[in-house]
């Protein structure tokens, strides 16, 4: 599926252009991987969205310990390492946050959604390979922000100014639209309702796709954080992604 690959690095070369042509309040710090780990998130799309499938599932943006640190969806360290098997060279942001430095593959923290959500695949799957001929992760938006105050808090697109937020969701949701030609996908589950909610706005009412979620695995969700592997693997069961 080579040209299917070349596809999906141009079209995600383009969400990066698009991204960065973008100007936000001051009283954000911005981090776009697409640009300082471009290195493996080139691998990522290049081994493991470059088929047809039948799941797509969906974040909403990078997290400070995932992707922001690895340029992979949800990419909690040993998961990117061992799972997924990606290396590569992270370089910098222009300007890094005291308290969210990038360490690349070097990072030590690991990120509780990732980790998370990648050992329920890897619980299921018997190796990646398996894994990614039938689901494809990636996320909504591709960018980090953090407000400037002394602990760089995360601050998720759905809280930006509106149209600062708008012009985001525009090209966002172009971009989705084209990755979900691209892969062909089924299932559209969001982790968490906000990702649910873009691909119901993006499909609209195409009866081709079953559109749902999951709980969002991230440890600040209260329903995330008792029994989160069991209750996702009986929705994806319930819905008839996975079987028994």
């Amino acid at each position: 599926m080579k040209e299917l690959a070349e596809a999906m690095v141009q079209r995600t070369l383009q969400l990066r252009e698009q991204v960065e042509s973008l100007r936000f309040s001051t009283d954000y710090i911005i981090y776009n991987p697409l640009l300082y780990a471009w290195d493996v998130h080139e691998q990522y799309i290049r081994k493991y969205m470059s088929a047809p499938i039948e799941a797509l599932f969906l974040g909403m943006n990078p997290g400070p310990f995932g992707m922001a640190q690895t340029g992979v969806p949800f990419g909690e360290i040993t998961s990117v390492k061992t799972f997924l098997k990606l290396e590569g060279e992270i370089g910098k942001p222009p300007y890094e946050h005291p308290a969210r430095p990038i360490l690349g593959l070097n990072v030590k923290r690991s990120e509780v959604s990732g980790k998370r959500l990648w050992a329920l695949f890897c619980e299921h799957y018997a190796d990646s390979t398996s894994c990614f001929s039938q689901i494809a992760v990636t996320n909504y938006c591709p960018l980090v922000f953090m407000d400037r105050g002394s602990t760089g808090k995360n601050i998720t697109p759905d809280k930006l100014p509106k149209t600062e937020r708008l012009a985001l969701e525009t090209i966002c949701d172009s971009y989705l639209h084209d990755v979900i030609m691209l892969l062909q996908p089924t299932y559209l589950l969001g982790v968490g309702k906000y990702a649910k909610e873009k691909f119901q706005k993006v499909v609209g009412d195409q009866d081709t796709f079953i559109i749902d979620s999951i709980i969002h695995p991230s440890p600040g969700n209260p329903m995330a954080n008792t029994g989160w592997n069991e209750k996702t693997k009986l929705k994806l069961v319930s819905i008839g992604l996975w079987q028994k």
